[in-house]
């Protein structure tokens, strides 16, 4: 008969949420990273997140919405939970449990949240993104995994722009979130039969790449759509 485990006080994991905070840059997609301000790792840059407030928190899904707003000044971004992470060799600090979230951001509400105070975003490339603190490497291509896979087939990456744009702007979110390059027509027709977008009342400014004003469009619904195919 196995013995009873010895008598002590109960241990319990350290519970946190890390976000995985995506925007679109001209080239390509860019971590928004942060520098962490107390130790273990103090002033490394390191994902956005924090400890799990069970007075505060409705939910895991609240915890991470307060931990944007509270560091990133950041709210209604679209945010989906990947998965977890756990063990006790993690974090310094002790046992502990990550649950990692994707949350994508147009670069424009980004430059506003700084404006707003934030503390200021160091926006990575995800190729090129320098040694991490934690284990924070495996979370973020976890994330990383699933905004690539579930790009191919979803409104995933118009979440990366404004609530407007055009045809070609979306086409080209949807190139660098898949890595892939897409026919133009085939992009456009598959997109118009599917109808996810609606057109809005409004145009483009022409600019030097663009001699024309070119129609808007934005989301027939801001919730996620998935597609019964890919793009």
């Amino acid at each position: 008969m196995p013995s009873a485990p010895p008598a002590g006080p109960e241990q319990r994991p350290i519970a946190t949420v890390d976000i995985v905070l995506v925007t679109l840059h001209e080239d390509g997609l860019r971590l928004c990273l942060q520098r962490r301000e107390y130790d273990p790792h103090g002033g490394a840059l390191a994902l956005i997140g924090g400890y799990v407030r069970p007075e505060e928190d409705a939910d895991i899904e609240a915890s991470a919405r307060r931990i944007l707003a509270a560091k990133a000044r950041l709210d209604g971004l679209y945010l989906e939970q990947v998965r977890s992470f756990g063990g006790p060799d993690r974090d310094p600090r002790g046992w502990s449990i990550a649950v990692v979230y994707l949350a994508l951001v147009p670069e424009e509400r980004l430059a506003a949240a700084e404006a707003a105070g934030a503390p200021p975003f160091e926006r990575v490339d995800p190729d090129r993104c320098p040694p991490l603190p934690f284990d924070h490497d495996r979370l973020i291509a976890a994330a990383l995994a699933r905004l690539r896979s579930k790009a191919s087939y979803s409104t995933l990456p118009a979440f990366l722009l404004g609530e407007q744009f055009t045809l070609p702007e979306l086409k080209a979110v949807y190139e660098k979130a898949m890595g892939a390059q897409l026919n133009d027509s085939a992009f456009r027709r598959k997109l118009m039969e599917m109808q996810i977008l609606e057109e809005v009342d409004a145009k483009a400014t022409a600019t030097a790449e663009r001699k024309r004003p070119a129609q808007l469009y934005r989301l027939a619904r801001r919730a996620l759509t998935e597609f019964d195919r890919t793009v």
